[in-house]
């Protein structure tokens, strides 16, 4: 089973690690996109006025723009570690033992938007790039990173992918038509969807299964567990999609 999770707008600094080896990461197919991406963001980050205009920065974010400078050259950390926020607070993965970690590092991807889907414990940089954002010199997002990333999945051919991306994300990449997939929302037990809690209760999934570390193949073997650890997860009126049901 690989899980794909969205990124986080917010990033925790710093880092101890190398810096960014493009051709150290999962999915190794999109070093070309990678290398278009990360090259273009540098060169925007030498016009700070541009840069500041495209990525719709306030003047607190004005560092973000440092951040996309030293792309090459910035230390780094974990991709499970340097996202914060709702979804990364619940999954709360520096504090998950190291078979923990490297169950996370075989089967989540992150999706961002420079580096396309990554493993758990690829090392990157802290950087700005939304999904939406129209860079320079890059086709729109969408168009640069969706067939190659769908591509890059099909190779890799996973068993059974849960997709806990938002939208925004999927767009960047779809699960290719060859791959079995069920796409995940969080909804009250009325089948209310949720916000900030969604983020949370999918943070808290991953955690969950990270601990347990169960052998996923298949849908039915993703619902048994679920229901040995009192977690409702269900098929959706909509084929494809799953309900993971919350209380809050």
């Amino acid at each position: 089973m690989k899980i794909l999770l969205p990124p986080s707008e917010t990033k925790r600094p710093g880092g101890s690690g190398a810096p960014l080896a493009i051709d150290s990461l999962a999915l190794p197919a999109l070093a070309a996109e990678r290398t278009a991406v990360v090259t273009a963001l540098i060169g925007l980050a030498a016009d700070p006025a541009a840069a500041r205009r495209v990525h719709k920065l306030s003047d607190r974010q004005l560092g973000d723009i440092d951040h996309n400078a030293a792309l090459g050259s910035a230390p780094t950390m974990a991709a499970v570690d340097r996202y914060t926020g709702v979804l990364y607070d619940a999954l709360d993965a520096t504090s998950l033992d190291a078979v923990a970690r490297r169950w996370l590092d075989r089967h989540v991807w992150i999706h961002s938007a420079p580096f396309g889907p990554i493993a758990a414990l690829d090392a990157i940089p802290t950087y700005r790039l939304a999904a939406g954002t129209s860079l320079p010199g890059i086709a729109p997002l969408r168009r640069h990173w969706a067939l190659a990333t769908s591509e890059a999945m099909a190779q890799d051919a996973p068993g059974f992918v849960l997709d806990l991306r938002s939208e925004a994300y999927v767009a960047l990449g779809p699960v290719p038509a060859s791959v079995p997939y069920a796409y995940v929302r969080v909804v009250t037990g009325e089948g209310r969807a949720l916000n900030h809690f969604n983020k949370k209760a999918k943070g808290e999934l991953v955690r969950a299964l990270a601990e347990d570390r169960p052998r996923v193949r298949s849908l039915a073997a993703l619902q048994g567990w679920a229901r040995a650890r009192s977690i409702i997860i269900r098929q959706a009126e909509q084929a494809g999609v799953l309900e993971l049901v919350t209380e809050t």
